[in-house]
């Protein structure tokens, strides 16, 4: 788990990405007050899921050929589509 200081002032002007990169990205953020840590904003303990699970989950279903196909077609194009957030803390 990744830890970013930031400071109280920053937290506040990005306070919804703050809470979606602790969400998705499972960042911890110590929050600075005068250069001096006053808060934590931390994960939940419990996740959602994970690709372990949701690749137990996909083994249950019983795809045809042409839908196996169509899944993995789909992925494949998600994947190029799909960019990794931009980490506007670096």
């Amino acid at each position: 788990m990744k830890t970013t200081q930031i400071s109280v002032t920053e937290a506040a002007r990005n306070f919804a990405d703050c809470v979606n990169r602790v969400r998705y990205q499972n960042v911890t953020f110590v929050l600075l007050k005068n250069g001096s840590p006053v808060a934590r904003l931390v994960p939940e303990k419990k996740k959602a899921g994970s690709v372990r699970k949701l690749a137990a989950a996909l083994r249950e279903f019983a795809l045809s050929t042409e839908e196996a196909k169509a899944w993995n077609r789909d992925l494949r194009a998600a994947r190029r589509i799909l960019k990794p957030p931009v980490d506007k803390w670096k």
